[in-house]
């Protein structure tokens, strides 16, 4: 059966969060684990696809590899992909469209690439299904590329929108964190089922919902949907038994709490919208505050992503809120602190040294993420 065959999986992620990917592959079931820059390689069959979209905290993705070649010339990308067994997946009626990117390669065409690609995909699948024409009216499986120094890696994308979109944000305010690389800073921040969380720049909620997640083991991707739960090549009792495990999986006995504050009371509101959508809203605990006003709560992990400069605020205003965290966190071994921020003087305004530094990014914004706690 095909779900027991066995595929060579991609998951693209934030840089720096690689080992926390890792990690959460292993527990999933995947096998032949292998962190490189960005991404994470491993082996699994149907059922771990299904476990990684529905499962995975800080993949933006779930791929399948489906061959690796040297492309310099039109001629060796078109025999490549021309080679692959595309009929493995792709159906006589499946759409396939195109995409990626190119870099530090003789093929540099992007445009000029995915005509190569496709031509040759519609050959191959030619072949196999013996006509000339695709309608491709069902389910869609996306093709994805990436030439890079003249080696061409081919995908196919069982997500569909990124897994980021957990379903619970669709409206953020100003600057939001994105959920995966929240879930990473939860992870590195040692939340368990039993931690106390805060957030006093809650924002739209992302960190403290991601606390909330992981500390009630609740399946990130539950409230939403994948392409290839749409694919014939996949039985919907796979999808059907993942999703009934995460639910099973569920801890509502955990004992975690989370209190968020943010001075706008538009982000107070917001915050609770979308905790209600996440269904965590009776663990997190929201009031309109001050940063000068905030007052620790004793063992609670406060994790926080305050204003940046370059986005938000000028740089000098972002910075006097730097200090006034400083004032106000104790920032020891009762009060750990996790604070993410691109400013290469942080600690100099905040008045401690970190006692660890982790380089992350943010979008397209390098930042570190600044861990406060006593050996």
């Amino acid at each position: 059966m095909m779900q027991q065959s066995s595929y060579l999986l991609c998951c693209p992620c934030h840089f720096g969060l690689e080992r926390t990917l890792r990690f959460e592959i292993s527990k999933i079931g995947g096998s032949d684990i292998a962190a490189q820059d960005g991404r994470v390689l491993f082996r699994g069959n149907a059922e771990t696809i299904a476990k990684a979209n529905l499962c995975l905290s800080t993949a933006e993705r779930v791929l399948i590899q489906l061959g690796q070649f040297k492309a310099y010339n039109f001629e060796e990308l078109f025999q490549g992909i021309r080679s692959l067994p595309l009929e493995q997946w792709i159906g006589k009626d499946d759409a396939f469209p195109v995409k990626g990117h190119a870099l530090d390669s003789k093929l540099h065409s992007v445009p000029d690439c995915q005509s190569i690609i496709k031509k040759a995909a519609v050959e191959r699948l030619k072949s196999v299904y013996h006509t000339n024409w695709f309608t491709e009216s069902g389910a869609a499986h996306p093709i994805q590329f990436t030439i890079r120094k003249n080696i061409a890696t081919i995908y196919l994308d069982t997500t569909g929108i990124g897994l980021h979109k957990r379903g619970y944000r669709r409206n953020s305010n100003a600057a939001p964190i994105k959920e995966t690389l929240a879930a990473g800073i939860v992870d590195l921040a040692r939340v368990h089922s039993d931690s106390v969380v805060c957030d006093p720049f809650c924002g739209s909620g992302t960190l403290l919902i991601e606390a909330a997640f992981k500390a009630m083991r609740m399946a990130p991707g539950l409230n939403r949907r994948f392409l290839a739960e749409q694919w014939a090549q996949i039985p919907r009792t796979v999808w059907q038994n993942a999703r009934a495990e995460a639910v099973a999986a569920i801890r509502h006995d955990a004992a975690f709490e989370a209190y968020g504050y943010d001075i706008d009371p538009e982000a107070i509101a917001l915050t609770e919208e979308n905790c209600r959508k996440a269904g965590v809203q009776p663990r997190i605990h929201l009031m309109q505050r001050d940063i000068a006003d905030f007052e620790p709560i004793e063992h609670a992990i406060t994790i926080c992503n305050p204003p940046y400069g370059e986005r938000m605020l000028d740089i000098q205003h972002a910075q006097s809120i730097y200090r006034i965290m400083g004032d106000v966190f104790p920032a020891d071994k009762a009060h750990p602190c996790y604070i993410i921020t691109p400013d290469a003087d942080f600690e100099l305004h905040f008045g401690k040294p970190a006692n660890k530094k982790r380089k992350l990014y943010n979008g397209m914004i390098q930042c570190n993420l600044m861990s406060y706690y006593q050996d």
